[in-house]
């Protein structure tokens, strides 16, 4: 982003209303508390448990690492502007940022579609799924969806460290996001903002067409079962995925189902706040309410805590 006069940008944030602020920090903070906590407990029973280490939960551990990283590219900062006043965010940082919340939201889109073939293979040919989705297949998937978020990102951000801004420095926004920037930029951003919207559509149309696929099939293999208790079985086990996949995509067709230019960016505010800060929190319990390793695992380490707190 080329930039002679202006070196630092002001973050307009969600509202300045000094009740709504504390109210919107209290909310923020204990959501993203919970959801620090909840992914971090993921991650960390995936690890010490010996029942959790299938390809599955491989995967739901670096989902729930992604999910982390992304709520820490955009609340902390958000809660700092909110708590001090500070609206001001270096030029240095702003990239940073909209880097990292782009490579982190991407990955997710792309862990997701990954997620739902491991759960067609669990259903589909459950023979063969210790040979298929063995170790070294399950992390070459992961650094897949990593290599390819970062080479979709790569190019528009390229360009985009090639802007200039002129007059405006004011992003309409609670932290650095593409289309506010574009619009205050002197430059011509009409090549930018289309490939920014062919990056974008072309993740979400083909991660979507993986998982549609994949449940396809899945429903198809298990409404051929004979047995109700298996169709039970196999629908429970695909079950948390399915809603993750729900909120996530669902979130997103929202962000871009606009009502009117006036209030276009006031909801993407209010969607991307909560995608950012209740979808994280609210994964880690979808998982582990509907699981019942994961769960026991949980009961497990609480139990082994107590023990240890009670000695």
């Amino acid at each position: 982003m080329k930039n002679h006069t202006i070196t630092t940008f002001i973050l307009l944030g969600l509202t300045d209303d000094p009740q709504m602020k504390v109210l919107i920090f209290i909310f923020l903070f204990f959501t993203y508390m919970l959801s620090v906590a909840g992914n971090l407990t993921i991650i960390f029973l995936t690890f010490i448990d010996g029942h959790l280490r299938t390809a599955m939960y491989l995967f739901l551990q670096n989902f729930a690492f992604l999910e982390i990283s992304f709520t820490t590219t955009c609340i902390p900062r958000l809660l700092y502007n909110v708590s001090t006043g500070d609206k001001v965010i270096t030029y240095a940082a702003c990239a940073v940022q909209i880097f990292f919340t782009y490579l982190f939201g991407i990955t997710e889109f792309f862990l997701l579609a990954t997620m739902s073939f491991d759960r067609y293979v669990a259903i589909c040919k459950p023979l063969h799924y210790a040979t298929i989705m063995n170790s070294r297949v399950c992390h070459r998937l992961i650094i897949s969806c990593w290599m390819i978020s970062f080479l979709i990102i790569i190019p528009p951000l390229s360009l985009g460290l090639h802007l200039e801004f002129c007059d405006s420095n004011i992003i309409d926004h609670f932290f650095c996001d593409a289309t506010p920037l574009l619009k205050i930029s002197c430059s011509d951003t009409w090549f930018i903002e289309r490939m920014i919207l062919v990056c974008c559509v072309l993740t979400f149309i083909v991660t979507l067409v993986c998982v549609v696929l994949s449940y396809m099939y899945i429903i198809l293999t298990i409404l051929r079962f004979s047995s109700a208790q298996q169709r039970k079985k196999a629908f429970s086990t695909c079950s948390s995925h399915m809603i993750v996949v729900s909120i996530t995509y669902g979130s997103c067709i929202f962000i871009y189902i606009k009502p009117s230019a006036k209030k276009e960016m006031a909801l993407n505010k209010g969607v991307f706040l909560l995608f950012s800060s209740i979808s994280p929190m609210l994964n880690p319990f979808i998982y582990t309410l509907r699981n019942k390793q994961v769960k026991k695992a949980l009961n497990d380490l609480i139990k082994k805590i107590a023990f240890f707190l009670k000695k």
